[in-house]
């Protein structure tokens, strides 16, 4: 149940080794044993999967793993924001898609919410917490998941540069107060629920296009969104 992807494993095989990181295994595995849980137990670390840690470019960070079912196949994939093709499109995904469409001005509608296209081109997809329950937002509060997480977050921080953190809402806010804003470019803005964006927290944030832009100012490749 540990990331496999080499990169990650090298730059954390000491947070591995804690004993927190260890209990919080044991408790996973008893959730994933006894409950119904997602994502699936092979896709829990897919963000680190899909975006090694020197291709890293960008982080998006979500709160947890999305909790329904459709047609019996869980919607959750291990990626933020994202599932799997063939399942509807959520409405945070949907706002986020129409963000996309007006600063590039473009009428794209996409027919899937996969976002593995934007993890291989660098963009770790990352939750909070890595698990939850069948039906249950945010039941896996109660495991470390944030200690690991915020370890990832300060890793970045302390070992990379010129990296882009999107911080959507308060909670993904609170998550990276300690990013080393002298080394890296920090996006805040609203989340884009349907609740925040109806609000006027979301729409016209140009957190894209902004993106890109500081990519290429540091001669680091754009995100095709």
């Amino acid at each position: 149940m540990f990331i496999q992807e080499k990169s990650w494993q090298n730059h954390l095989a000491s947070e591995f080794q804690k004993p927190y990181f260890l209990e919080l295994m044991q408790q996973v595995e008893q959730e994933y044993n006894t409950t119904t849980c997602f994502p699936k137990k092979e896709l829990i670390f897919n963000a680190f999967e899909k975006c090694s840690f020197q291709d890293l470019k960008v982080v998006i960070i979500g709160q947890d793993p999305y909790h329904g079912e459709v047609n019996g196949k869980c919607e959750a994939n291990g990626l933020c924001f994202s599932v799997d093709d063939g399942i509807p499109i959520p409405p945070s995904l949907k706002n986020i898609f129409t963000e996309i469409n007006s600063e590039y001005d473009r009428i794209f509608v996409p027919t899937s919410g996969n976002l593995e296209r934007w993890a291989e081109q660098g963009i770790l997809l990352l939750n909070a917490g890595l698990s939850v329950r069948k039906d249950n937002a945010n039941s896996h509060k109660h495991l470390k998941w944030n200690l690991f997480t915020d370890a990832v977050i300060k890793k970045i921080s302390d070992e990379k540069e010129n990296v882009v953190f999107l911080l959507w809402g308060g909670f993904a806010q609170k998550k990276g107060l300690k990013i080393d804003r002298t080394k890296h470019l920090v996006l805040n803005s609203g989340h884009p629920s349907p609740l925040s964006a109806n609000r006027g927290y979301w729409f016209g944030n140009k957190h894209f296009t902004k993106t890109n832009a500081y990519l290429k100012s540091k001669g680091i490749s754009e995100i095709n969104w």
